[in-house]
């Protein structure tokens, strides 16, 4: 697209989401205050790298995330639940579209969110609800325009609007607000901390530490980025239109690495001892990157609550559906690996918790799921249509007790590796990790790997040569 003709798109294109930001439900004034008291509020948090086995709820841990597990206990706690990609920008990409990997349109973090692409948060718009989010939402991750006010306003009109949102600031995960800051931007976090004259302790900080150290960030607790982003959420809230339904989508940093964390945070968890990682020794120690992770986790918990307690005092709680999920995990040092992008369970695992009006109350739900299938979840509670190209598909039955499946299968890619997942057996095709996952066959192609993660949760032994029937399934999926 030319320079003239992308300006040309984006003035139209933000004169018509104005326009269906403004337009109501047809039918008399009445009727759709009715309509819009029906239907309940969503709030989605979604934070960066939370891996799917690190919760309360897990054995052996000793995790503290109380509102979580109260969370699940009033709700549905989904234990099989994948991304539609293990890094950020894809996996949130897949989630607006509610598109496989493949069809979503990012590859990877160097590519913006396509313009021409709808989102569900529009959709929710035109439904008639007040959409906001702040945090990161990674949709321009490469193109540093976040600008001091997170409305991602290019050539004078704004992608927040765009992308459908009523209100909203969008900002970067922790190491580009960093990098944006070394070009000479800004965005809204680094703002707030030029104002509160902490930016350069901040950026110095950034600059001495490794991303898995143990190190106490020099920032105040009201400063620290997770908690000014809790904060921003909840004024979201409360100036959110009165008597409409509201969407809030909380974006936290963390536990993304680094691991750094507040002193308070450090304190609660010294002295506490993790099982070490999974596989070939870890180059990191990992004590204490593990109790940082733990710290941020909790951090983020104890925001659940403060929101649960809002939403309570507001008398919103009983028709408000609650979810908690993460755009990927994080390998923590297990197979010798950190970070995410990798097809093994703690990369492409995460939480999934909901609770809400009309569910199920302390169900565990064993189904293969997938985050990206909260997209068209949200739609068809709001009660709009959920596009036919779109491959998410809703929950709402398998949550309100009306079914006990779901997917057979569920999928996750990135680059050049595809996996696909039956809750049992997991088959990865294109993955070569130093000989660890793919085994390349005569004439230097990959075979497939399968992991059977009921007999070998930690995905150590490739199962592959005795099941072919299992592998010729899952390859058909693929």
């Amino acid at each position: 697209m030319s320079q003239t003709s992308r300006r040309k798109f984006l003035k139209q294109a933000g004169a018509v989401g104005l326009a269906m930001g403004a337009v109501s439900v047809a039918g008399p004034r009445s009727l759709q205050a009715a309509a819009d008291a029906s239907r309940p509020n969503i709030l989605l948090f979604f934070p960066d790298q939370h891996r799917y086995d690190w919760l309360g709820t897990t054995r052996g841990l000793g995790l503290r995330t109380p509102n979580l597990d109260a969370l699940g206990t009033r709700g549905v706690r989904f234990t099989k639940a994948v991304c539609p990609a293990p890094v950020c920008a894809p996996s949130r990409a897949c989630l607006a579209a509610g598109k496989e990997y493949d069809r979503c349109g990012v590859a990877g973090n160097g590519q913006n969110y396509p313009e021409r692409q709808t989102t569900f948060y529009k959709l929710l718009r035109q439904a008639g609800y007040h959409v906001m989010g702040c945090g990161k939402f990674d949709l321009r991750k490469p193109s540093y325009s976040w600008g001091r006010n997170g409305k991602q306003v290019i050539d004078g009109v704004s992608y927040m609007d765009l992308w459908g949102f009523s209100d909203g600031i969008d900002n970067s995960g922790k190491h580009d607000g960093i990098a944006a800051f070394r070009r000479g931007k800004f965005c809204p976090y680094t703002g707030f901390l030029q104002d509160r004259k902490l930016l350069q302790i901040h950026v110095d900080d950034f600059a001495r530490r490794k991303n898995y150290d143990g190190k106490v960030t020099p920032l105040p607790e009201d400063a620290y980025a997770d908690n000014w982003i809790g904060n921003n959420g909840l004024q979201l809230m409360r100036n959110a239109s009165p008597g409409k339904p509201w969407f809030l989508q909380v974006n936290f940093n963390g536990p993304h690495e680094p691991m750094d964390v507040t002193q308070r945070m450090k304190d609660g968890w010294k002295g506490i001892r993790f099982p070490g990682p999974n596989g070939r020794p870890a180059t990191i120690g990992h004590d204490e990157i593990r109790q940082n992770y733990a710290a941020m986790i909790e951090n983020i918990d104890r925001w659940l609550g403060l929101y649960v307690r809002e939403l309570e005092q507001r008398g919103e709680l009983d028709r408000t559906l609650i979810v908690y999920s993460s755009d990927h995990g994080e390998m923590l040092g297990d197979h010798g690996r950190w970070g995410k992008t990798l097809p093994y369970h703690p990369s492409a695992g995460v939480p999934l918790i909901a609770a809400g009006p009309g569910l199920r109350q302390g169900w565990v739900c064993g189904a293969p799921t997938t985050t990206l299938d909260l997209s068209a979840t949200f739609l068809e509670l709001a009660g709009a249509n959920v596009p036919k190209d779109m491959d998410s598909r809703s929950l709402l039955p398998l949550l309100r007790g009306q079914t006990e499946s779901h997917r057979q299968v569920v999928r996750s890619g990135l680059g050049q590796w595809r996996l696909a997942w039956d809750g049992r057996y997991k088959l990865i095709r294109g993955f070569d990790e130093q000989g660890r996952a793919g085994v390349r066959a005569a004439g230097g192609a990959l075979s497939d790997v399968l992991f059977d993660l009921q007999e070998d949760p930690l995905e150590n032994t490739n199962f592959a040569p005795k099941a072919p029937e299992i592998v010729r399934r899952l390859q058909a999926e693929l």
